[in-house]
């Protein structure tokens, strides 16, 4: 089975992916990922304004199969949420990489991005 991995995205060996705009990251979990969960029914994520250090847990991705913890992809401030995800859990499952997103991060100075896999290094990791 192949799965969709974006080449505009890098990625965690956790299975986060992050995608870059100006000093801004916007963070979700990746097609793998949620085909590896199952059916999304719960997404705990943290409030606007908190700090996320790369490689901590910042929330909980709770199926119909497992709870996993988040982790996150680059050090940097929480500056959205994605609200949806409160009433349409689902949408992790049906749009990953677009309504399914969770986080906007503004990046700190050492953001880690450089520590993250490209989309090909990524891909060699699921396969």
């Amino acid at each position: 089975m192949s799965f969709e991995v974006p080449d505009d995205r890098t990625y965690s060996s956790e299975h986060e992916w992050v995608e870059t705009t100006d000093g801004t990251a916007r963070v979700g979990i990746t097609d793998f990922a949620q085909d590896e969960l199952g059916d999304v029914v719960f997404v705990e994520l943290p409030d606007e304004g908190e700090d996320l250090t790369a490689g901590e847990e910042f929330g909980v991705v709770e199926s119909i199969k497992a709870v996993s913890d988040l982790y996150a992809p680059v050090n940097g401030t929480v500056t959205a949420v994605n609200d949806a995800l409160a009433d349409q859990p689902e949408l992790v499952n049906d749009d990953p990489f677009g309504e399914g997103w969770m986080l906007e991060v503004e990046l700190a100075e050492e953001s880690g991005l450089d520590e993250l896999l490209s989309a090909e290094e990524y891909r060699e990791q699921i396969e």
